[in-house]
């Protein structure tokens, strides 16, 4: 059958090329295209919220939206469904078609970013989750209730159309881009859509791999992060879930290791990680001026709610005739102009092979570490202002955590697929890392910072020291 070049359009992107989408032109009566999805407000919203929250202060060219990723991630969907979808029927024999599964997943990965507030993930940590909420659990909702009815009109995709009585579920939208929370969240799921979580929430997703070849690419870090092709490949569905052949690991221990350095050079870059502790400082005082309550309770004024609507609000309040509004817009002006308070003094970076060893570290106590920090500090600057900062991330998963359990390891030298995390390979990743900063608002006391810590961690790892 040939292409239907009527109905598609094409976007140009720097990671993955011409991304094909469905337009509404000549589309029967009733029927919704992708394009409507994608132009919805809701969706467009995310042109003005960046993926990376904070970097794009330190890295110039990384001023990349969530948009542009969301729109990679769908057509990623497209790109892994056309090697797995075989050997998910196989396994799963009730599977609906393929064009519905692949319709299903370019939504989910469209919109599996559309409860994010600005600031991506540090609005999670430092508003939402004062509600209970996060932007999954925020976007789940959004997807159910308003935009439903749009979703449920989706009858194509540029690679197929839906069987006559098949229609789109927003509930099943929602539920792939939650993580899991343990227990069972996934009572009552057919086995096919449980499996396809793993694409949303397993150690290699369409979220994760796009955003590290994006991030990389436009953050000058490298322009071909990992071998795309080669993980997709070698990847396929088992009767336990997504499983990769024994030929594929080495690949993607290296997405691993690369992702796990973007973590070290961009996302915790010293810098970065000093404007979210300025952040941080603000935020409580900031968001009773921008915003009334719950996102949940007040969606209309949440998808006015931007990154570009909050710096330009409080870029206008150091003219404020508030005085307390002015005393903040100049804080945040400070901020917007990288004047940034807090400067690093020491870091150490420190590597965990088992969660036992990260819950039993030191670092897992920061304020203690501060408390012995200052007792072995001269008298004189004792009380000098610091801050700690602990960056933690998770190298390879382990069982609790959302990644763990959901991909297998298929080797022919052994009878039936075994769970990733039981090879021997992987399990010389580190099971997590994290990079311990202390900063102080100068440089003056930087010899004498790093002599304390030293003392106070018995000289147990690695020291680096601001240049």
């Amino acid at each position: 059958m040939p292409r239907d070049y009527v109905h598609e359009s094409l976007s140009h992107d720097p990671i993955h090329g011409y991304i094909p989408f469905v337009s509404k032109r000549g589309l029967p009566d009733g029927e919704v295209s992708e394009q409507e999805v994608i132009d919805h407000p809701w969706v467009q919203r995310l042109r003005q919220i960046h993926q990376l929250q904070t970097a794009w202060w330190v890295f110039p060219s990384a001023e990349h939206m969530r948009f542009q990723h969301v729109l990679g991630a769908m057509h990623l969907a497209s790109v892994c469904i056309e090697k797995w979808y075989e050997s998910l029927a196989n396994v799963c024999p009730s599977v609906p078609s393929r064009p519905y599964v692949e319709t299903l997943l370019r939504m989910s990965a469209l919109l599996h970013d559309v409860g994010h507030g600005p600031f991506g993930h540090f609005f999670d940590d430092q508003y939402l989750d004062q509600f209970g909420i996060t932007h999954e659990s925020l976007g789940g909702v959004i997807i159910e209730n308003e935009l439903g009815d749009l979703l449920q009109g989706v009858r194509r995709n540029p690679n197929g159309q839906l069987q006559p009585l098949e229609q789109l579920e927003p509930r099943q939208i929602a539920f792939l881009i939650r993580r899991p929370r343990g227990g069972r969240d996934d009572e009552g799921q057919p086995d096919w859509l449980v499996k396809l979580r793993a694409m949303f929430s397993g150690i290699y997703t369409v979220d994760n791999m796009d955003f590290v070849l994006r991030d990389a690419y436009m953050s000058g870090y490298n322009t071909r992060a990992f071998d795309l092709s080669r993980l997709v490949h070698y990847s396929f569905f088992t009767e336990q879930g997504l499983a990769i052949h024994a030929r594929g690991l080495p690949t993607l221990v290296n997405f691993i290791e690369t992702r796990a350095n973007l973590f070290r050079t961009i996302y915790f870059h010293r810098t970065v990680r000093a404007l979210d502790l300025s952040l941080e400082e603000i935020f409580p005082e900031t968001m009773p001026h921008l915003f009334p309550g719950n996102p949940l309770e007040h969606l209309d004024e949440y998808q006015l709610l931007t990154e570009s609507s909050f710096l330009v609000d409080v870029g206008r309040w150091p003219r404020s005739e508030d005085p307390e509004l002015r005393a903040l817009g100049e804080r945040w002006q400070a901020i917007l102009t990288r004047n940034v308070a807090w400067k690093m003094a020491c870091e150490r970076t420190v590597n965990f092979h088992s969660s036992s060893g990260e819950r039993t570290s030191i670092f897992s106590e920061p304020s203690l570490v501060e408390q012995r920090v200052r007792a072995q500090l001269p008298e004189s600057i004792r009380d000098l202002p610091m801050a700690i900062d602990v960056a933690k991330h998770y190298h390879r998963p382990s069982g609790p955590l959302p990644a763990g359990g959901q991909n297998f390891l298929v080797d022919p030298a052994r009878s039936t697929p075994v769970e990733l995390s039981d090879d021997e390979l992987f399990r010389q990743l580190p099971t997590s890392f994290l990079v311990f900063r202390l900063y102080t608002q100068d440089h003056t006391h930087d010899a004498a910072l790093n002599a304390a810590l030293d003392a106070a961690l018995g000289g147990v790892v690695d020291t680096k020291t601001n240049m």
